[in-house]
């Protein structure tokens, strides 16, 4: 029985999602267009196809993980406050995405060597900053676009110690509670005295 192979937009999705995974796994000497072919079960020469060069491939990785934290984001909007959002966001991403976490880890570093990839990479911090200014100011945070971004380095932050330090060996519940106390303890401070310097 032939394999059934994604097409189309699923196609170029599939090769981020194989791209991501490797990068996650192998670091990226381990990413290259016939490696991805091989996890993503595509034809010999399909990433190539579709991302022609290195610098497009690792863009397309980045666009990949936007997406879906925009996903994430978007309907969860309407069933959550604000604060319980953040949290869940948090937690969420930590649990049930960590390839993504790793992968964007090393992305990062690496965009310091490639401008193209700085730029897709910043593109999309300020798009989520966005969204998290939108959510700080429901909460009724002075100045919710400043506040934004300290408090998306501060989330950050959690994230990199759950995937790659010591927070690592906290059990959910220990995490979770750690999360849940840093966030508040953050929110409740914008809320009362808001942002006290402008990011640079």
């Amino acid at each position: 029985m032939t394999k059934q192979v994604p097409l189309g937009a699923d196609r170029q999705d599939a090769i981020a999602d194989a791209a991501i995974r490797l990068v996650a796994t192998r670091g990226l000497r381990g990413l290259t267009h016939r490696a991805v072919d091989g996890e993503a079960g595509l034809p010999p020469g399909s990433t190539s196809y579709y991302l022609r060069t290195r610098s497009a491939l690792l863009t397309a990785c980045v666009n990949r993980m936007l997406a879906r934290d925009v996903d994430t984001v978007a309907p969860a909007q309407t069933k959550l406050a604000p604060a319980e959002l953040v949290v869940a966001m948090v937690v969420g991403l930590a649990a049930e995405r960590p390839a993504d976490l790793i992968a964007r880890y090393e992305l990062s570093l690496e965009a310091s060597r490639q401008p193209e990839l700085r730029a897709a990479i910043d593109a999309g911090g300020r798009q989520l900053r966005v969204m998290l200014g939108q959510l700080l100011a429901a909460l009724g945070v002075p100045e919710p676009e400043r506040a934004a971004w300290p408090l998306a380095a501060m989330l950050d932050g959690l994230l990199y110690d759950r995937v790659a330090g010591a927070g690592s060996t906290l059990s959910e519940a220990d995490y979770e509670d750690g999360v849940r106390r840093a966030v508040g303890a953050v929110l409740d401070g914008l809320v009362r005295g808001g942002p006290s310097a402008s990011p640079r």
